[in-house]
């Protein structure tokens, strides 16, 4: 039944993000994005804090909320300058924060750097999202990203279910095995191939994108594992309910957070 659920989850929202990709303009995928960053640093900062929503005041989640949004929409711009100053902005705001709980709270500073952690991860890595789909042929990169990194979390699932003996890291999560790590690796790096001659029908360019999608794997196991620390390190199985089947919107993402960059950086510096 949970297979299910997240298949019919997928169904539904999959050609939503599809359209909105293609038809839609950078700034509604911009909107789009920075709701999800929304609903992810939600449920990092309850993570984090350990389920207690007394530990997380009003005053961090509006900040926190604030600077995911405006991170996003402001990539719109395609200026990096503005990223890094609405970053300043943050750690001002986060100061005078942590100057007004001071006197009661003497570990809130604790709390400002796991605050500025969770807008690195999230909403810094989503912004590169916006950046990509100004690229030429960035729709189309962002879409491959998706399929590579479905592969990767579907062939590593799958493969480990049927073949997997050795944990890969049994202190964190002790399902996931090195077979299905390793089954994962080369699902990414087949579809990876083969979407991108799909996509931009050049056999050359197909072949850069496999070493890509070998990273972009690692990478993104590498997010996942990271999650769940996190969420073993609090005692939370999963990190919300917005999704069904999925679990929460960090528990879908958490593999796409640490693949975007290396998508980003191989677009830039490399092809």
């Amino acid at each position: 039944m949970q297979h299910i659920k997240r298949w019919i989850t997928a169904l539904i929202l999959v050609p939503i993000l599809l359209w909105i990709l293609i038809k839609g303009s950078t700034l509604l995928f911009a909107v789009l994005v920075s709701v999800v960053a929304i609903f992810a640093i939600r449920e990092y900062l309850r993570i984090i804090f350990r389920n207690d929503e007394g530990s997380i005041s009003n005053t961090l989640n509006i900040i926190s909320y604030t600077v995911s949004m405006t991170l996003i929409i402001s990539a719109c711009l395609g200026s990096w300058e503005v990223l890094f100053l609405i970053l300043a902005m943050n750690l001002l705001a986060l100061s005078i924060f942590v100057l007004s709980r001071f006197a009661d709270n003497h570990a809130i500073f604790d709390i400002a750097a796991k605050q500025v952690l969770g807008i690195v991860y999230i909403p810094v890595s989503l912004s590169l999202l916006v950046f990509i789909k100004e690229f030429n042929g960035g729709t189309f990169w962002i879409i491959w990203l998706l399929f590579v990194v479905f592969a990767n979390d579907t062939g590593a699932f799958y493969t480990g279910t049927f073949f997997g003996k050795r944990a890969l890291s049994p202190n964190i999560s002790p399902n996931k095995t090195i077979e299905g790590s390793l089954g994962g690796m080369a699902a990414a790096m087949v579809i990876g191939f083969i979407f991108c001659q799909i996509f931009f029908d050049d056999l050359s360019l197909a072949f850069l994108t496999v070493p890509a999608s070998f990273l972009i794997a690692i990478s993104g196991q590498i997010g996942d594992l990271f999650e769940s620390a996190m969420k073993r390190a609090s005692n939370i199985k999963d990190s919300g309910r917005i999704l069904p089947g999925h679990g929460g919107m960090l528990d879908r993402i958490d593999g796409l957070l640490l693949a975007i960059p290396v998508l980003y950086v191989y677009l830039v510096f490399i092809l």
